[in-house]
Order: C-alpha cells, then structure tokens, then sequence
C-alpha cells in the first residue's frame, strides 16, 4: 500500500438554526489518498490480490485515527471511496465494501450496523458527501446526516481516496419523532 498523504478534518458545530449547540456536535473525517492498487492493469477480473494488499492494512491505519480525532464516544459512522479518473469506481468499492477494510472501524468504534458508504469516480477536488448513521440502530433517524468533503489535491488519476468519518452525535437540533412512530 502506497500512502501519499493522509489528511484530518474536524467539524464542530456551535450554533444550527439560531441556538446554541452545547457541547459543540463534533465530527471527523479521516482521508488516506493511496496509490490504485489496480492502476496500468487494464480491466482486472479479479479483484481479490489488490483487496488482499491493501484493504485491512487501510483500514487498521484510518480507524484507530478517526477514533483519536474524534476524541469521544462514537455515535454515527461512514466511509467513502473517490477513484481518480483512470481508476473504475468498482476498485474504490473492492476497498471499502469487504470486512477486511469496515470491521477495523466497526470493531474500534463497538459498532454493529453496516457502514453507509458512497463511492465515485472523479478528479482531484471532488466534492463528496459522506452519509453517516447510528452506528448500532440504523432507523435511529437523528444520526442520518451527510459531511461534505473535499481534499485539494485529491485523487489524482491513478488514485484513490478512502475515508472514514465519525459524529459523537446525531444532527444537532434535531426534532424528528423517532422511526417506530409511524404507521
């Protein structure tokens, strides 16, 4: 796995809609941008030896960091995968859609649900929007919430940017009854 950089983002959110958040609703994204694993291999049928390469070192590398980033309990999750244009989005999804990569954070964070995830294919300062969830009940609405991301530099066309992204909390001011209300 070549890692060209890793960048750390940290969102804390003081006031939403004119009151104060108190505490602040914190939330971080954790980038890795790696050298494709795939990359000048044309159309590779199988994709397991890049999988077997990269993907749990990746995900041991990014999850013991965003928890750190975070610095609290972990209530809400996400990953994403942005592919640089000679890259095929199906190799960001190789990397973030197998245990091997998910269960570091899963595993770091006690958490039970599947990762919401998006994945695309893009030039470098793409803008994505992470999803996040609660991570053990996923019909816990107040967690449903996106981040939007973007690193500069990021992916170049023989790329990929994996990230992960935590929340110690739901939406700030959040005021949707809870799921099991509706008929």
């Amino acid at each position: 796995m070549n890692i060209r950089k890793i960048t750390t983002l940290t969102e804390e959110i003081t006031s939403e809609g004119g009151r104060p958040v108190d505490p602040p609703a914190r939330v971080v994204v954790v980038a890795a941008v790696i050298e494709n694993p795939w990359k000048g291999q044309g159309f590779v049928e199988d994709l397991t030896e890049g999988i077997d390469a990269v993907a749990s070192d990746l995900g041991a590398e990014l999850a013991p960091r965003v928890m750190e980033a975070l610095g609290t309990e972990l209530e809400a999750y996400g990953k994403a995968a942005i592919v640089g244009l000679d890259g095929e989005v199906e190799h960001g999804s190789a990397l973030i859609h197998t245990l091997k990569f998910g269960n570091h954070f899963r595993d770091a964070a006690q958490a039970t649900t599947l990762l919401p995830a998006v994945e695309k294919r893009a030039a470098a300062g793409a803008v994505f929007d992470i999803p996040l969830k609660h991570f053990t009940d996923a019909t816990i609405r107040s967690h449903h919430q996106t981040l939007e991301v973007r690193v500069a530099d990021a992916p170049h066309p023989d790329e990929i940017l994996v990230a992960l992204a935590a929340a110690a909390q739901g939406r700030p001011q959040q005021r949707l009854a809870p799921l099991s209300t509706e008929a």
